[in-house]
């Protein structure tokens, strides 16, 4: 059973189309590619993790709908390291990218400032699901006055904390080795 080295996790909104498409990509490729305009954050959360990779807790994000607290994380992975992208777009084209971000097209071309790499990405059973109001803060992290609109450093909650890689399928049996290369 892996030791959780870290008590802090990643908590992100991911449209949905983009998260059922990103776990086949995920699967095929190693890791699938989300965007973001937080190139500093990821650059925090790669000192902290120190080469380990990080929870990531995943709520569908709604893009005509303001954020709330209700939200529910729905989804899980492991972050494993970011690029900064080139022009707003992958380094490596859409290869890690949903094969849904192709319809927009900012998506792939100028929107995002780096991209933040997630491997071992799955749907939670609903035992695990949890509203983000639910999910703790931590210094320097999410400060729960408005649900995040991009990733957010939490703290790891406890019901995933003691379970990570022991419930036969739910989460990562281990959690996806350090890849230098990234």
């Amino acid at each position: 059973m892996p030791r959780v080295i870290h008590h802090f996790a990643i908590l992100a909104p991911v449209p949905e189309e983009h998260l059922v498409s990103g776990m086949v990509v995920a699967a095929e490729t190693g890791f699938v590619a989300y965007g973001t305009r937080k190139w500093e954050l990821l650059r925090e959360v790669d000192n902290r993790r120190e080469g380990d990779p990080v929870p990531v807790l995943i709520y569908p994000s709604h893009e005509d709908v303001p954020a709330r607290d209700t939200f529910v994380v729905t989804w899980f992975g492991w972050y494993t390291g970011h690029v900064d992208s080139k022009n707003g777009a992958h380094p490596q084209g859409m290869t890690h990218r949903p094969e849904t971000t192709a319809q927009y097209a900012a998506d792939n071309k100028g929107l995002w400032a780096a991209f933040w790499h997630v491997e071992s990405l799955r749907r939670l059973p609903p035992d695990k699901r949890l509203p983000i109001s639910k999910i703790g803060t931590i210094a320097g992290g999410w400060r729960k006055n408005a649900p995040p609109r991009g990733p957010e450093l939490v703290a790891l909650p406890e019901i995933l904390e003691s379970r990570l890689g022991t419930d036969g399928g739910s989460f990562p049996r281990r959690r996806p080795q350090r890849d230098p290369a990234r």
